[in-house]
């Protein structure tokens, strides 16, 4: 495999129901990991691209998160539907979908 351009951390951290911090598996992560990896394949960016099921990354609130490096990009509150905007804009374009990025007081 040659080595990625792009890390994508996607938050799998699972917490049982109704704990305080509420959890990035309760929020849909498992079928946006699956709608990432899908559409990496379809677009032939699997190479280009590493995809990594992570645990907690910080910000539960704004969950589910993903995480894109270089760079640090947290984007919150991520649906399957998000997926291809995150791909097309900021994987292939290299510019971050800033609808959707975390803003620095998410992480106070």
């Amino acid at each position: 495999m040659p080595k990625p351009e792009f890390h994508v951390f996607v938050c799998s951290q699972q917490r049982p129901a109704g704990h305080p911090r509420s959890s990035c598996g309760e929020k849909g992560a498992g079928p946006m990991m699956q709608a990432f990896s899908e559409r990496l394949i379809a677009k032939g960016l699997f190479n280009k691209v590493s995809l990594v099921a992570t645990g907690c990354l910080g910000p539960c609130r704004a969950g589910a998160n993903v995480l894109v490096y270089p760079g640090g990009t947290l984007y919150m509150q991520i649906t399957p539907a998000d997926v291809d905007q995150i791909i097309d804009q900021h994987l292939v374009a290299g510019e971050p979908w800033l609808d959707k990025v975390a803003p620095d007081e998410v992480w106070q």
